[in-house]
Parts: C-alpha cells; structure tokens; sequence
C-alpha cells in the first residue's frame, strides 16, 4: 500500500466524531514515516478535543530504557501542555506508559535493543499512550514490537 493509500483511508471524512485519543496514539505510532506522520497530524489538527505529541526512544531493556521512556515521554508530554506540572495528570500518564511499556518489554531479554516511535495523545479526561518499533539482540534479529496503554484523568 502506498502512503497515500494509505493516507487516504485515514481521511478527515472517515472520523468524524469517532477519533478516540487510543486510536490517534495507535495511528500515530503506526506512522513508518515523517510524510505519513504528518498527515495523521493534520488531521488530528482539525479535532478540538485532542492534543498530542510523538516522541522516540531507544536503549537496552534494563533500565537505560525503562527509565529514557518515562523521562522522554513526560517531557514531551508537560513540554506540549498534553499535561500539567501536577502529581493527578503526571500520575495518569505513567499509568498509561507502564501499561505501553508491558507490552512492548514482555518476554524480552535484558540484553535485547529497542527502538520506539512513542505517541501521547490526551481528550479530554483520557490519556493514551502508544509504542511501535523494534527490538533486537544483534540488528540481525530484529522483531516488531508494539504497546499501548490508558488511562482516565
């Protein structure tokens, strides 16, 4: 499928009043590249009610990146106003990315490399979280690996 197919079926028209926050994070952390990235965000730009912000990260399993994804992924998230410098929203959010980060780091190696597209999309009293990206042992042995997480503000 190419990028404007592809592009095309996530028209303006298709949504209306059904993009959730989840499906916009799952939509943006999907995105394989900047062109395609940006259209799901021009769309997203059109929806009062959503503010986003993407995000990557990468690191070994242990906690080089456990810990680069929750401060990556809160940065972004305070620095773009998806949430307050308070302990209520902060706490959502971490929630929510501990929810992406399970599914993601499931089943995994301490050993093994990850590179993640991370998404924060935040309505009005939800906050989603989405992962997609690739883990490996040696570039060789790369798998896909996604994640996603919610939660209530």
């Amino acid at each position: 499928m190419s990028t404007k197919e592809y592009t095309n079926c996530f028209a303006e028209e298709n949504y209306n009043n059904d993009m959730t926050a989840g499906r916009a994070a799952m939509l943006l952390a999907l995105s394989w590249n900047m062109k395609m990235e940006e259209e799901i965000k021009k769309i997203l730009d059109n929806k009062p009610n959503l503010r986003y912000v993407v995000t990557e990260v990468g690191g070994k399993a242990s906690e080089e990146f456990r810990g680069k994804i929750i401060k990556a992924s809160m940065n972004a998230a305070i620095n773009k106003n998806i949430i307050g410098k308070n302990a209520y929203e902060s706490h959502a959010l971490l929630h929510a990315l501990s929810e992406a980060k399970a599914g993601v780091t499931i089943n995994s190696s301490m050993s093994v490399s990850f590179a993640m597209k991370v998404a924060i999309v935040r309505s009005d009293h939800w906050i989603a979280v989405a992962m997609f990206g690739q883990s490996a042992f040696h570039p060789m042995t790369n798998h896909e690996r996604g994640g996603f997480g919610i939660m209530h503000i």
